[in-house]
């Protein structure tokens, strides 16, 4: 084999197709549609909500509902819990995302969250007659064209047994009519409200304290520790789903796009004829092989550019010491292994036909089987070390990106089952290269009915490369 010529067909591959308009455009969309979210989605979340004010009326026979649910409602009540709200999820996104204090994003968020909750509504709570209230008559208020006061926003009608059990010893609830186009939000509020007011009637009703009741029930919320054999460290509940499912993301995206771009490519010079040209300054093998390369290269462009976009977002985040920097490094060995071995399959699928549509049945067992990790990434992310999750680590061609997913886990597989894998993964490598060589020599120049899968294991027997 001529390395030289190898060479040249790789890199022939590689600007071919690295500098057409499709692949570049592909490539930005991404980071494009990041970069546009980034920036439309503050203007869309700070902007404002509509100022609220109308009449909530309320139908309680009980008695007891009324009181607390014109405190719950109050303006005071309703802002006092809007800041307590506000801080407390500042408070969990810098406890689960490992935000530093007073960081920018926290900051925006905070901005973010008063200016989307808007102005604090301000309700009118009017009560009404239980005995001498018409229902329907009521209902027809909430049709009614007002404003500000005047303007009926919900009808509320509190069951006799709300508070106190009925003869059967059970509980009653409340009916909530609203106007059409009533903000959800204000819905939501008038229903917290309701339920907490109910709630606290029947505490007090039984002769219990709430607020005692409501500081015993309540735990606060603390972020778990693992403990390892380098020692303890936080636990990031966030990054334990969102980095094994990045990581295969990014081995899964380059692999399909260089070994689709072979696929692609072969199909097409085949159908052009241009593969005659070609083989007439190369042979079968060194083509085969520069190809290969060439478009490893073109899905080592996209691995970079994404994962440069995912280390950016981590130090952003300030979160980036939390993964370890050999997961970066064994990524890159992992695609040349994975992209080797499905490049190859993909060679041999495209030198063997004549047409796109003619390869799709080849191609579907080969995705069917590079998609199993994808549909099973969860199962072994949660529990990496489960027998299931070992044995598919060593079974080519899935066990790269079912190792991968294992590395960037919570618990990591020990080195000795990552270098086997790697091993296993490189047999692997071996026994689809010498398949496609020997399917890319014969059916490079056959042309006409495309070949059967009985078709392809008989030249696979029969030639010698």
């Amino acid at each position: 084999m001529n390395i030289s010529r190898v060479v040249c067909v790789a890199q022939r591959e590689f600007l071919a197709t690295v500098l057409t308009k499709g692949f570049l455009i592909g490539v930005l969309v991404l980071p494009l549609i990041v970069v546009i979210m980034a920036v439309a989605m503050p203007i869309l979340i700070n902007e404002e909500a509509p100022s609220i004010e109308g009449e909530i009326a309320v139908i309680d026979p009980t008695g007891e509902v009324l009181p607390a649910l014109s405190e719950y409602l109050s303006p005071e009540a309703i802002a006092a819990r809007r800041s307590e709200e506000t801080a407390a999820v500042a408070e969990e996104l810098a406890n689960r995302a490992k935000l530093p204090e007073n960081n920018a994003v926290g900051g925006a968020l905070d901005e973010a969250v008063k200016k989307s909750l808007g102005e604090v509504p301000l309700f009118h709570i009017t009560p009404l007659d239980p005995h001498s209230a018409e229902i329907e008559q009521e209902k027809q208020a909430l049709l009614a064209d007002a404003e500000g006061a005047e303007r009926r926003l919900a009808l509320v009608i509190v069951d006799d047994n709300a508070v106190s059990e009925n003869a059967s010893g059970e509980f009653g609830s409340y009916k909530l009519f609203v106007r059409g186009k009533l903000d959800d939000r204000i819905v939501k509020e008038i229903r917290s409200g309701l339920k907490r007011s109910i709630i606290r009637a029947r505490i007090e009703t039984h002769g219990m304290n709430p607020e005692t009741i409501s500081r015993l029930t309540r735990v606060k919320r603390v972020a778990a520790t693992t403990v390892t054999e380098a020692g303890e460290k936080k636990s990031n509940e966030v990054l334990n789903i969102l980095v094994p499912m990045g990581f295969m993301g990014l081995l899964l995206v380059s692999v399909m796009t260089g070994s689709q771009g072979l696929m692609t490519s072969t199909i097409e010079e085949k159908s052009n004829r241009v593969v005659e040209v070609l083989l007439s300054a190369v042979s079968p093998m060194e083509l085969m092989t520069g190809k290969i390369l060439g478009q490893m290269g073109v899905g080592l462009v996209m691995l970079v550019i994404y994962a440069g976009m995912g280390i950016f977002g981590l130090s952003a985040f300030a979160v980036l010491g939390l993964i370890d920097p050999m997961l970066f490094v064994f990524l890159i060995v992992f695609y040349v292994i994975a992209y080797a071995t499905l490049a190859a399959l993909m060679g041999a699928i495209g030198a063997a036909v004549n047409e796109m549509r003619e390869a799709q049945s080849l191609m579907t067992p080969v995705m069917l089987i590079v998609m199993i990790p994808w549909l099973l990434w969860m199962p072994i992310s949660r529990d990496p070390n489960s027998t299931f999750a070992i044995v598919l680590s060593f079974i080519p061609p899935i066990n790269t990106f079912v190792i991968l997913i294992r590395m960037a886990s919570t618990a990591p597989p020990p080195l000795w089952q990552v270098l086997l894998s790697v091993l296993v993964g490189i047999g692997g490598v071996y026994v689809a290269l010498k398949i496609a060589a020997k399917v890319f020599r014969i059916g490079l120049l056959m042309y006409g009915r495309p070949p059967s899968f009985k078709t392809l294991l008989q030249w696979v027997r029969m030639a010698d490369v």
